[in-house]
């Protein structure tokens, strides 16, 4: 068969697109992993010197926290009818959307003393997320 076949010179463009594809994929995922080491690195200096927000290179730098909630494995069935049974079946579809979950949570907490409704112990995970958002500068 000749080489100048469209079938094969297809099949060979696709098989290096898919291959650059797979590298470029390795290498996304290792940037991901260096990102989330920096930022962490960098949340922790920050934190650790009270630094709520810094300029550099015309780029603000700032701490933020978030509070994150999520079901505890193999309890989000429970976690379901539980937020149903106590008048919060809105936040339920086929699944919790994660953000309304933990607006949720941070709002039951900050209305329950600063701790988790005892109805919600043992349902969900609730931990503080600490990152650094960057954006441009504005100019002075």
């Amino acid at each position: 068969m000749p080489t100048d076949n469209p079938i094969f010179e297809l099949a060979d463009q696709l098989k290096q697109l898919r291959d650059e594809k797979d590298v470029l994929e390795a290498t996304l995922k290792d940037l991901n992993a260096r990102i989330s080491d920096t930022e962490f690195q960098l949340s922790g200096f920050m934190a650790e010197s009270e630094t709520q927000n810094f300029s550099r290179a015309g780029t603000l730098f700032c701490l933020m926290t978030k509070t994150r909630a999520s079901a505890v494995a193999g309890a989000k069935d429970t976690l379901y009818d539980a937020l149903k049974t106590n008048g919060y079946g809105d936040l339920v579809y086929e699944t919790v959307n994660a953000n309304s979950l933990s607006s949720f949570i941070k709002e039951q907490i900050e209305e329950n003393g600063d701790s988790l409704p005892d109805w919600l112990t043992g349902l969900v995970n609730v931990y503080d997320q600490t990152s650094v958002s960057i954006r441009k500068a504005t100019k002075r």
